[in-house]
């Protein structure tokens, strides 16, 4: 793989004038970014109205929370303390909607203050019932298909415990009778990538759910947009794949009368490009002719699990005053005392090697890793080998540098034991 001379909004000056005022390993955000990804999502192709979500796990920093907020976007949650995480960053509870694996204990609470709820199996479905009899509820389905790069990433199909299973239709229309409820949404979320005719497919196979449930007036696609974080990777055309997916509303409205209105949850599609990570080489290290060159630095899977779990491959530069003519292949590690620590795992494999060609690096050089706006800070084994939680800053769209998340003091890592 060619060494990409620099990423995609941090040069020379800008990383050293973060590194100089938050230190570093530090995640960078820009403003300007997310406020064009926030407009592409808004625009996406529907027949009968759109509510955009920003799936807030990929990464629930208050200050992104108010940004999509701001521009439009409502939210979608994944447990109760991410609804209670998005209030206190100002959102509406009415703006909200919970699919979560674990029902909150506030459950009641948090439908009376206005949250928007989806049942995600029929024990859940009961438990609204019991709190809620006589009320609207969303319904999420596993339709039997899941498109994910594998099992650890798939959310439908059999290998997936999210939703209730289609074949059980008829218990969910049993327990709608039981507590007088109506099911007004459908919800589905298989990731569905950025092949049109595969989110065509996604469409026709949730509208055969839809017609079961007559009530039904939204229909929820979920996320799952591909976003490329590499040179060779496609991301997803949201204009193309929601064409098709209009038409689809289109067509089901003539052959029913029924306008249903398009739900969508993006997460990754929002968040992956507008973040960096800004570190620096600690150390290097040798196994000799036949081995490897290493590139130590001060961050790793503390701050981005995803090669270390996934495979996952994230764009990684080296930002030196003076470029360099030499260049050698190494393998870039974390500064965990963790064998699976590694930055560049072969795609897909997260045990094996892949070396990447980057100038010759020297300790101090600043290297920079690219895609790191989802499941990155909001998704490590925070205080591994008791390293404290990395700062956040934003660059606004005047260029300056703003902190949204102060790094964590040593002291904190162990503040509530006992």
């Amino acid at each position: 793989m060619s060494y990409i001379s620099q990423p995609c909004f941090l040069d020379f000056a800008t990383a050293h004038a973060v590194a100089n005022s938050f230190g570093t390993p530090v995640y960078v955000y820009d403003q300007k970014t997310l406020e064009a990804n926030a407009a592409a999502v808004l625009a996406f192709p529907n027949a009968f109205g759109l509510t955009a979500r920003y799936a807030m796990k990929a990464a629930p920093n208050a200050a992104i929370l108010k940004l999509f907020s701001n521009a439009g976007l409502h939210i979608d949650a994944s447990s109760g303390y991410e609804v209670h995480r998005a209030v206190a960053a100002g959102i509406s509870a009415d703006k909200i909607s919970l699919s979560a694996q674990e029902l909150p204990v506030d459950l009641g609470d948090l439908i009376m203050a206005g949250v928007v709820f989806n049942a995600c199996s029929l024990s859940q479905l009961e438990r609204f019932g019991q709190l809620n009899p006589g009320g609207h509820v969303g319904i999420r389905i596993n339709p039997g298909a899941g498109s994910g790069g594998n099992n650890r990433t798939n959310v439908g199909g059999y290998s997936s415990s999210f939703g209730i299973w289609h074949e059980l239709i008829p218990q969910i229309k049993e327990l709608l009778a039981r507590y007088k409820l109506t099911a007004v949404r459908i919800h589905t979320h298989i990731g569905s990538g950025s092949d049109p005719e595969v989110w065509l497919k996604v469409a026709e196979m949730n509208f055969d759910i839809v017609r079961q449930f007559p009530d039904v007036v939204t229909l929820n696609l979920g996320g799952g947009y591909k976003v490329g974080r590499m040179p060779d990777e496609n991301s997803t055309d949201l204009q193309v794949i929601g064409q098709p997916v209009k038409e689809k509303f289109e067509d089901f409205s003539i052959d029913t009368g029924r306008k249903i209105h398009l739900e969508i949850e993006p997460g990754s599609y929002l968040v992956a490009n507008t973040c960096a990570i800004l570190s620096e080489v600690q150390d290097l290290a040798s196994t000799g002719a036949d081995g490897y060159d290493f590139i130590k630095l001060n961050t790793g899977m503390t701050e981005l699990l995803r090669p270390s779990i996934y495979g996952a491959q994230h764009l990684i530069s080296l930002l030196q005053p003076k470029a360099q003519k030499s260049a050698k292949d190494y393998i870039v590690v974390g500064h965990c005392c963790e064998s699976g620590d590694i930055l560049t795992p072969a795609p897909g494999e997260p045990e094996l090697l892949a070396p990447r060609k980057l100038p010759e690096a020297s300790i101090g050089d600043y290297c920079v890793i690219d895609g790191a706006g989802a499941y990155a800070s909001a998704m490590t084994p925070k205080h591994y080998n008791s390293y404290p939680e990395a700062a956040e800053v934003i660059l606004e769209a005047s260029g300056s540098a703003r902190l949204i998340r102060r790094r964590q003091e040593l002291e904190d890592i162990w503040a509530n034991e006992v």
